[in-house]
């Protein structure tokens, strides 16, 4: 059996030996070596893991959470587009949406331009990052709202060449999906400069041509879904003038609410094609002359042509009757559509206490939609 060593504590003879040998064969810069000097290495980095290991104190400490907070403050309102940035102008591609304004008033420009060079850009306006812009000169960002600010400023810098209208404050906004877009820019110049009842009609129908509504009907609801039901009965009226008569007009922003739903119930009672047959036949340089013409060829709407060759009473118009018994479906509030055929075709009857004209407006624009499909 091995017989077992017995174990004693190292003299101070033996612990300085020791302490020789680790020092020869431990490596320490000399400038470290100086300051630590006459302590043990083993104490040196038992002091060191101490540093390492003791907590800040309560100030350091606070000051540390406050620049976190800050820093995800401040990356929150860069996500969201709270960031206010001075971008060149070069950068922004203004018809990135089509406006809602068809034209841009001299006199309200040369105004904005003026303010803007005595007291600079009171108003921001609103941009989103475009996709894909990593061209060299390709527009960065495109224009939300405020577009009659930065033309006012990129005019003001052909002007004056000034250093001062190369960039224009700006709210970079997320990408926004496209009937917010919108719906955003048709509020700021309904607040701002309230738009004439053609541009509403005019940018009802293009953004549903864009896709960015299912249709005009559901364009005009959304666009002006704060206004009253006559005020969007009005713009699909003159929505209906912009399809049939945009291409036409001369003087459109011209038109008077009371013309415009004069001109807007001929179109609906077939009177297209005259219309434009008059229009493309007159000359006229002002928006009277312009609806003098139009309101001649609307006058001979409301005579029948009959033909002279045929003599005697003119037939009575072919009467539906027997609606009891014709097929019915009721909606959910309360209005019943009954279909039948007379001599001439087939015949739609609707009842109920909401049935109004905007209702009947809206329901003629869906069967027009749904026919053009099929």
């Amino acid at each position: 059996m091995a017989k077992r060593r017995k174990l004693v504590a190292p003299s101070s003879a033996d612990l300085t030996k020791l302490e020789e040998e680790f020092r020869r064969e431990t490596s320490v810069p000399e400038p470290a070596a100086s300051q630590v000097r006459g302590v043990a290495p083993i104490a040196k980095i038992a002091a060191d893991a101490a540093a390492v290991a003791q907590p800040a104190s309560v100030a350091d400490r606070a000051r540390q959470a406050q620049l976190e907070a800050s820093e995800a403050k401040l990356n929150d309102a860069e996500t969201e587009g709270r960031l206010l940035v001075d971008i060149p102008v070069g950068e922004i591609n203004a018809d990135a949406m089509v406006r809602d304004r068809a034209a841009l008033d001299p006199d309200d420009m040369l105004e904005l331009r003026l303010s803007i060079s005595a007291n600079g850009l009171r108003l921001p306006i609103e941009v989103y990052e475009l996709p894909g812009s990593d061209g060299e000169n390709a527009p960065k960002f495109g224009l939300l709202s405020g577009y009659r600010r930065l033309m006012a400023v990129r005019e003001l810098l052909g002007l004056t060449e000034d250093a001062a209208f190369k960039t224009i404050r700006a709210i970079i906004r997320p990408k926004a999906e496209t009937d917010a877009a919108f719906v955003a820019m048709v509020e700021e110049n309904e607040v701002r400069s309230e738009l004439s009842h053609f541009e509403r009609g005019r940018i009802a129908v293009i953004s549903a041509q864009q896709g960015a509504f299912l249709n005009v009907e559901d364009a005009v609801n959304k666009l002006f879904a704060t206004g009253s039901k006559a005020k969007r009965s009005k713009v699909r009226s003159f929505a209906l003038i912009f399809e049939e008569l945009g291409d036409m007009l001369e003087f459109p922003d011209a038109l008077s609410e009371k013309r415009g739903l004069k001109l807007a119930q001929a179109l609906r009672q077939g009177g297209e094609d005259r219309i434009r047959d008059g229009l493309a036949a007159a000359t006229y340089a002002t928006s009277d002359e312009e609806w003098a013409v139009i309101e001649g060829v609307i006058e001979t709407l409301d005579a029948p042509v009959r033909d002279p060759k045929r003599g005697g009473r003119p037939r009575a118009a072919a009467t539906v009757d027997d609606w009891g018994h014709a097929h019915k479906f009721v909606s959910s509030n309360g209005v019943s559509v009954s279909p039948k055929q007379d001599a001439k075709g087939y015949v739609l009857r609707f009842e109920g206490q909401d049935l109004d004209a905007e209702l009947m407006d809206g329901l003629m624009e869906e069967i027009r939609v749904y026919l053009e499909r099929n």
